[in-house]
């Protein structure tokens, strides 16, 4: 019977490898399909001649600490994947007492969005993960945090944080309040769910998660939280002249073809609809 185990064990590890190897292999040859058209490079160039990008340091800096705060908490102690927060988010999917989470990194966020082909299938995730890795080769951790509040979707159509700002609240990035970063810093996650103009109770809610966050990896502590929480921070001009019409380029692809997707998405990096 020990012999059986043995063997039934030796079986299992042979198959967790050879599906691993599988799905890297798979990985980099759809990261170097995507490469060989759109170049990660490339794309990062086009999101930073925008004329509405924002430099990092042009950005309030609760911003960067709610965004990691609920979206990637060990940000500055991994690389392109948090291996303990895939395990967790693949526990969640079993154990009910384990909030559910997505495990992706905040790189691995950025590559979806500078992208947007995201399919749901493993090579997909697979090429993700690689295409993460390369870019944290070639940005530094500041870069690929800017590169990310610039390009995410904060709701109402507001596209990067620059629309944000102006569109909610009619001031520059490096002028919100730390009560409009915590609730800015939510809303990705869902933004038809979350965003201000008519989900701002939800929102709300959001924001105390991102509070709640923040104190537990010790960015804020409990009486700083509560007081935040207080300020006022709704929405003072919903400007729509900030919004942006975003097109799936898997769905442009399905019909038109690759070219004609990274077309109309170049367009719309730079300048929109």
């Amino acid at each position: 019977m020990k012999k059986f185990f043995k063997r039934l064990f030796l079986l299992i590890v042979i198959v967790l490898i050879a599906t691993v190897v599988w799905f890297f292999k798979d990985g980099i040859d759809k990261a170097n399909e995507f490469e060989s058209r759109q170049p990660l490079t490339s794309l990062v160039d086009t999101v930073r001649s925008n004329p509405r990008y924002v430099p990092y340091d042009q950005v309030a800096p609760s911003l960067y600490q709610a965004t990691i705060a609920i979206e990637d908490a060990r940000y500055y102690q991994h690389g392109a994947v948090d291996i303990l927060s895939l395990i967790r988010a693949a526990a969640s999917q079993f154990i009910p007492s384990i909030p559910r989470s997505g495990g992706s990194t905040i790189a691995m966020q950025v590559v979806k969005n500078l992208y947007r082909q995201y399919d749901g299938t493993a090579v997909w995730k697979a090429a993700e993960i690689v295409l993460a890795h390369r870019l944290c080769e070639m940005y530094s951790k500041e870069e690929i945090l800017a590169l990310y509040v610039n390009i995410i979707n904060y709701g109402d159509g507001y596209h990067g944080i620059d629309a944000a700002a102006h569109g909610y609240y009619g001031v520059e990035p490096s002028q919100l309040t730390v009560a409009q970063t915590t609730i800015l810093a939510g809303i990705p996650q869902s933004p038809g769910y979350f965003q201000l103009s008519d989900h701002f109770e939800n929102a709300r809610a959001k924001q105390k998660l991102v509070l709640d966050a923040m104190v537990r990896n010790k960015m804020i502590d409990q009486a700083q939280a509560d007081q935040i929480y207080q300020e006022p921070n709704s929405p003072t001009v919903l400007d729509p002249a900030w919004r942006t019409v975003m097109i799936d380029g898997s769905e442009i692809r399905k019909q038109y073809g690759f070219q004609l997707s990274q077309l109309f998405q170049s367009h719309l990096l730079t300048a929109g609809l």
